[in-house]
């Protein structure tokens, strides 16, 4: 397993599925295009990259080059690792056609193929640098403040992403990367407390 440092910035949500197979890191999915679109998104992922940094892993299409210079123009070049992939042809398991470039995704590389690219790319693939002071929330600390589960919880979470500027559309899953990618349990329930 790679330990990483910084939150990882993907295209789709089969990237994210890939990497955490042998990545133990924060990995924020763009949602392709969208991220043009999601200012809220953006933003989350401006704070995340001033915190602990992010490292960029798009896949070698146009497209992937595409939305790599977008998050590079977002964010300070100081908190950024830009990871290429190399071009490889073919297509992933579960697409009936290739890619209209006929190049594999991320979704579709090997884990060797990747560690190399991070390897490269300079990454510590240790994560000796890891940022103790951030993250460590559950799903169960969901729960137990009222975030999920409960009748109120879809209240809560809105109240919690207003005042964080989060985006409010997040899933459960979407928003327990997004608080251990900035904050501490405490720092959480301290500003739970302040929104109720």
């Amino acid at each position: 397993m790679i330990h990483l440092t910084e939150a990882v910035i993907v295209e789709g949500k089969y990237d994210k599925i890939t990497l955490k197979n042998f990545i133990d890191a924060e990995i924020i999915v763009t949602d392709g295009f969208g991220i043009f679109k999601d200012k809220q998104k953006a933003s989350m992922i401006r704070r995340i990259a001033e915190k602990r940094g992010i490292i960029i892993i798009t896949d070698s299409d146009s497209a992937g080059f595409v939305i790599r210079g977008h998050l590079n123009g977002i964010v300070d070049p100081k908190h950024v690792k830009n990871v290429f992939v190399p071009e490889i042809k073919g297509k992933e398991r579960r697409k009936s056609e290739a890619s209209a470039e006929g190049l594999l995704g991320v979704e579709g590389l090997s884990e060797e193929i990747i560690t190399e690219a991070l390897k490269k790319a300079g990454v510590d693939l240790e994560g000796h640098g890891r940022v103790g002071a951030v993250g460590g929330i559950t799903h169960t600390d969901l729960f137990e403040l009222g975030l999920s589960g409960g009748p109120d919880s879809k209240r809560k979470r809105k109240a919690l992403t207003d005042k964080l500027q989060l985006p409010s559309k997040m899933s459960t899953n979407q928003l327990l990367t997004a608080l251990n990618s900035l904050y501490t349990l405490d720092e959480i329930v301290k500003l739970i407390q302040e929104v109720e």
